[in-house]
């Protein structure tokens, strides 16, 4: 599809930091949109429909995918996530750059439907620094945080696959890094 180039796929292990090293991108360059992704998990406290994600219940998640207008989704600690195809090929026919947060099976689903996509692996600095954050959040259960724990050293693993590596050692210089990735794919011809 046309304008594939406007497209940035941000994958990571939860509590890598990838959101809030996107929040601050998006906030020092408001030329950058992102998406809005569809969630069948509950709401967060601070969270607000239709600015960090789509909720949707389990019925209306599998009746939007039923009807192609979910373009990539996974499953995740028994919560669907999903990319509403709207969400991505407005900025791209607009020619403007758009990110998407998504994890990893799913930034592997939009490059086999963009590729000419650009995907970004956010790391943590370290193991420790990962589990470290994760219990800091203080709303998951230790069952859910091994879990998190586990698949995280799985995407990790596949990060060499991805077109862009950065690591989240300090949240505001991980942002510039992948905005400067961004401004040197705008030059790039289609």
């Amino acid at each position: 599809m046309k304008g594939e180039k406007y497209l940035f796929v941000v994958s990571g292990p939860s509590g890598a930091g990838k959101d809030t090293v996107v929040s601050k991108l998006l906030h020092d360059h408001p030329d950058v949109k992102k998406t809005v992704s569809a969630t069948t998990r509950s709401m967060r406290e601070g969270e607000a429909e239709g600015v960090n994600y789509y909720y949707l219940t389990k019925e209306q998640f599998k009746d939007t995918l039923d009807h192609d207008g979910i373009v990539e989704y996974t499953c995740y600690c028994e919560n669907y996530y999903g990319t509403l195809r709207s969400e991505i090929e407005g900025h791209m026919k607009a020619e403007e750059p758009v990110i998407l947060v998504i994890e990893v099976e799913g930034a592997g689903n939009i490059k086999r439907l963009y590729p000419g996509s650009t995907t970004i692996f956010v790391l943590p600095p370290d193991k420790q620094e990962l589990e470290h954050r994760l219990r800091s959040r203080g709303t998951e259960s230790e069952e859910v945080i091994r879990k998190r724990l586990q698949r995280a050293e799985a995407e990790v693993a596949l990060a060499a696959k991805y077109d862009e590596q950065v690591v989240n050692d300090e949240v505001d210089a991980c942002a510039e890094r992948i905005y400067g990735i961004i401004r040197h794919r705008m030059m790039q011809e289609d």
